[in-house]
């Protein structure tokens, strides 16, 4: 396969992908069980590859950030191993189907949930995403394109191998899940233009990657550019719980798209939340970024401007303001967030229904973290991404989201006159 085109690749998807479609959901399940099964026998070889993944990511000093994404051990296969067992007990979208409209000659009108086809994935130091890509694709009766990042390469190709063990077993083509077997940029730019073939491109990665799959493709991609995810703390704050919620949001794993990079504070609370929040954010070894109004509550803050917030940090690192009300904290989220995920914390109910209400991000939430803006986390089982584009999906992408509708019309002879 090494010598293959992205033609070559896409027509291959294509193919497979008819076959997935037409199989039960016993027998999608059937199969999501045995790649779970393959995974779990081949962890030592998963684990031998990332090995030298992670050698060469050092070797070329990789991002801290970066290198956490990267990395496997027995938990986090194990985890993947469960997200796709997770997958199997989700209803299967496919085939669903409901009256639309009986129209006055007789005639019915349905709409009936249908997979994409193929799907193009293409992701930076991500292995577990080959599992959870696959899974995802497979479940929702489509064929995926993996193309993996130089830094996960290694890792990647093992877990497929283990997924097409799966596959042959069941008498299923290999090209259901296909890993690129080179991270060749050109390879990938011939991939996007295959449309006769690939239905929708996720890129899952940093924002140059995503502006580059944007900007090269001919196929409809979905969006998600960075996670700059903010914890508003209402005057109504319980003010415990609103500690927890950033502590949690901001070092429980930094690395990551709904990790916390802002926190807004109401200033009738600031004076008593604030310290507290330096307190647990430097035990944490937080570096922290304050408004002229915040920074006197901080040991050693950096100082920073009202037009510089909305960074990415992904690391112990976050932005800190003092907002003088709720219209100024969404005054500040419509500026500086992303739109991925933004949360309140908050007692009362009419705020944080308002708070829901303005705030157009894919994930509001109220009196939890955002480290929960997660496929698995939200019950979607495994994610394929999260997209901050409208169409066709919004928020973190489970099976539906890899399916679209058709409309059935059943008649008993009818024509038009």
């Amino acid at each position: 396969m090494s010598n293959i085109s992205a033609q070559d690749i896409a027509k291959r998807a294509a193919k497979a992908a008819r076959a997935v479609a037409t199989l039960t959901t016993d027998e999608k399940n059937q199969v999501l069980q045995r790649m779970a099964d393959a995974i779990r026998s081949d962890k030592q070889a998963i684990l031998a590859a990332n090995a030298d993944d992670l050698k060469a990511g050092r070797e070329k000093q990789l991002a801290e950030s970066m290198m956490d994404r990267l990395a496997l051990d027995d938990d986090r296969i194990e985890d993947m191993a469960k997200a796709l067992e997770e997958l199997i007990e989700l209803p299967d979208p496919v085939g669903e189907s409901y009256l639309l409209e009986e129209r006055p000659n007789g005639m019915r009108v349905d709409k009936m949930r249908i997979p994409l086809g193929v799907i193009c994935m293409i992701y930076e130091a991500r292995p577990n995403v080959t599992a959870d890509a696959g899974a995802l694709c497979f479940k929702s009766g489509n064929a995926v394109i993996l193309r993996c990042g130089r830094e996960a390469i290694g890792s990647s190709k093992v877990i497929a191998a283990a997924m097409h063990k799966a596959l042959r077993d069941s008498g299923l083509p290999e090209d259901v899940i296909t890993v690129v077997p080179t991270p060749d940029r050109e390879l990938m730019a011939d991939l996007l233009k295959q449309s006769d073939y690939i239905d929708l491109v996720i890129p899952r990665g940093g924002e140059g990657l995503i502006h580059y799959v944007s900007d090269n493709s001919k196929i409809p991609v979905i969006q998600h550019y960075k996670g700059v995810c903010h914890l508003y703390v209402d005057k109504d704050a319980d003010l415990d719980k609103a500690l927890a919620l950033l502590l949690n949001g901001k070092t429980q794993r930094t690395g990551v798209c709904n990790a916390l990079e802002g926190l807004l504070v109401h200033a009738d609370v600031a004076a008593t939340f604030l310290p507290k929040a330096a307190a647990a954010l430097a035990d944490k070894q937080v570096k922290v970024h304050a408004c002229k109004a915040s920074i006197q509550h901080f040991d050693g803050a950096e100082p920073i401007a009202d037009t510089d917030f909305g960074e990415e940090y992904l690391a112990l690192e976050i932005a800190v303001r003092q907002v003088d009300d709720f219209d100024h904290a969404i005054e500040h989220i419509q500026d500086f967030s992303s739109g991925h995920t933004d949360v309140i914390c908050t007692e009362n109910e009419a705020t944080a229904k308002r708070f829901i209400q303005v705030v157009d991000s894919a994930v509001t939430m109220w009196n939890t973290s955002s480290r929960f803006s997660d496929g698995g986390q939200l019950g979607l089982g495994a994610e394929i991404g999260i997209s901050t584009s409208k169409l066709h999906a919004y928020g973190p992408m489970g099976l539906q989201s890899l399916t679209t509708e058709k409309f059935v019309v059943t008649g008993t002879g009818q024509i038009r006159d």
